[in-house]
């Protein structure tokens, strides 16, 4: 989950979000609103890196810009989801859009009311004070009943925007996953490994990536067909799910029956053993007929395993380990091979 702030600080994020999207140019829509969300949340510090430098630079967000960040800093969405939750949050920011400018009204009445009043006071007009004085007293009235309005409109709006954050967060997430297996695709990948590059190993230790790749699989698909390959490749990515405990590993369907687990903080020495252990599970892992429990086949898997080099970029990383996979298939499969 993204978006872990609790209800009375939502609506004060909701506030400030509101406040940065009603000094720029770019439209009341999910992508602005998103971008502002995360940007006062403080929960992306690479987007609010950015955005500070855009402000310092041109001072104005249009909604070039910010789809520019977006398209950098956030997650896309899925067009279709993105289209009915961008209607749902237009005609919601309409409709406080339209309270805040009632609101403005209210305001601007009164505050000709209260110079008015001033000018009554200053003259010492007695005959002018008393109706300056009702006026007054109605506009507060007006007033007051405006911002009461205009509160209970955004009050009533949190549960919605909530449950709108709540489907962009759901989409985001889908964007990443890969459908089959439950892990990262090559998208989510791409994007976690670009994270790990930009956060330093401590020390003692190392990032790790480690590729993967199901051995002989073409003959699988040849011989019992692409259902059970399905299977085959829905196993391995469950191996590969249930082997990671720390929280800030992560598993990845790399494309095919190409699979990464991308190792932060951890050491070449433990990833090799990770490595091995989802290489042993792999061939302990058995397919069978779902109806007569018969086996049907096992598989095996090579992996290769690549500790990061200072200042190496992703490319550079991903073939040292597709390297070291290659050295696996080549040395016999069923094995793993350090860069």
């Amino acid at each position: 989950m993204r978006y872990l702030e609790p209800k009375e600080r939502t609506a004060e994020l909701l506030r400030l979000a509101l406040g940065h999207m009603g000094r720029h140019q770019a439209s009341f829509n999910p992508v602005t609103f998103t971008l502002w969300y995360e940007y006062v949340a403080d929960i992306n510090p690479k987007l609010r890196a950015a955005l500070d430098q855009r402000l310092k630079d041109t001072a104005v967000i249009d909604d070039e810009v910010v789809a520019d960040l977006y398209r950098q800093h956030v997650a896309p969405v899925d067009e279709e989801v993105m289209a009915k939750i961008s209607s749902e949050m237009e005609s919601l920011l309409a409709s406080i859009a339209q309270s805040a400018s009632q609101a403005g009204d209210h305001a601007g009445k009164f505050g000709d009311q209260l110079s008015g009043l001033d000018k009554a006071l200053t003259s010492r007009d007695v005959e002018q004070l008393k109706p300056r004085l009702t006026e007054v007293m109605a506009g507060t009235a007006a007033m007051k009943s405006s911002v009461d309005a205009l509160q209970q409109q955004v009050s009533a709006s949190q549960e919605e925007i909530n449950r709108l954050r709540t489907d962009l967060d759901r989409a985001r997430n889908d964007a990443l996953l890969d459908p089959m297996t439950g892990i990262l695709n090559r998208r989510g990948f791409e994007q976690r490994i670009e994270s790990l590059l930009t956060h330093r190993a401590a020390d003692g230790s190392s990032h790790c990536l480690v590729m993967l790749d199901i051995d002989h699989f073409k003959k699988v698909n040849d011989t019992h067909g692409h259902l059970i390959g399905d299977r085959v490749i829905q196993a391995v990515g469950e191996i590969l799910r249930t082997s990671l405990k720390n929280s800030t590993h992560a598993a990845a369907r790399y494309g095919g029956e190409e699979f990464a687990l991308l190792l932060p903080q951890t050491s070449l020495d433990h990833s090799v053993q990770l490595a091995e252990s989802v290489r042993t599970r792999t061939k302990a892992m058995k397919i069978r007929n779902r109806t007569t429990q018969e086996v049907l086949l096992t598989v095996t898997i090579s992996g290769g395993v690549a500790e990061m080099q200072a200042n190496e970029d992703a490319a550079s990383l991903i073939a040292r380990a597709d390297a070291a996979l290659y050295a696996s298939k080549q040395s016999g499969r069923d094995r793993v091979t350090c860069a």
